[in-house]
């Protein structure tokens, strides 16, 4: 989806290289710089000149949703293949957890999915992401390990928030447990 390249004929050997490694400084500079870096600023780390970025994404946004939209689809095919795991609260609350800590460490990750700027209502992965995450939630309240009142969108909605909780934690060089305390909060009660 968010790293296909739209056109018809194949890449030269050295484009596909090109193109690889423009992905690569990408992902690395969203990561510790976040959606504010330029693509100049990319295209000076890859060691190339701004047309090559260009030359394969057309804009800023094309090659952001190359780097976040993979990662956001990784997700989704994780929680789908935790859909049949043998502890469904476990699968629930690791998966929330992993999901939590790997976005908190991508700035420009984090920052997609605090504003929803690419997980946009109707979008194709929006669905996907909640409904992935709907049928983990489900499989755990049914076994007693998540609380019956949550809904996919809250849960998506603690995520955002989890998010700029462990990364305020990060710049303070604080612990980061935000998504435990959140998964605490998520769980069934018990009598």
């Amino acid at each position: 989806m968010g790293d296909d390249h739209s056109s018809a004929r194949p890449l030269r050997a050295d484009a596909r290289r090109n193109r690889e490694r423009v992905l690569q400084i990408a992902q690395e500079a969203l990561a510790s710089d976040g959606l504010t870096i330029s693509v100049d600023e990319i295209a000076r780390r890859a060691g190339f000149g701004v047309g090559t970025v260009y030359r394969h994404f057309p804009t800023k946004e094309a090659l952001f949703e190359a780097v976040l939209l993979g990662r956001i689809e990784r997700f989704v095919a994780d929680a789908r293949a935790l859909a049949t795991a043998e502890d469904p609260g476990k699968a629930f609350f690791g998966w929330f957890a992993r999901v939590a800590e790997q976005a908190a460490a991508n700035q420009a990750l984090c920052d997609m999915l605090e504003s929803g700027s690419v997980l946009r209502p109707g979008s194709t992965l929006e669905d996907d992401f909640t409904a992935a995450l709907g049928r983990l939630l489900v499989r755990a309240q049914r076994v007693g390990a998540a609380r019956t009142d949550l809904t996919a969108h809250d849960v998506r909605d603690l995520l955002r928030g989890c998010l700029t909780a462990e990364r305020r934690a990060r710049a303070r060089g604080g612990a980061l447990r935000m998504a435990d305390v959140i998964c605490d909060g998520m769980r069934a009660r018990t009598s």
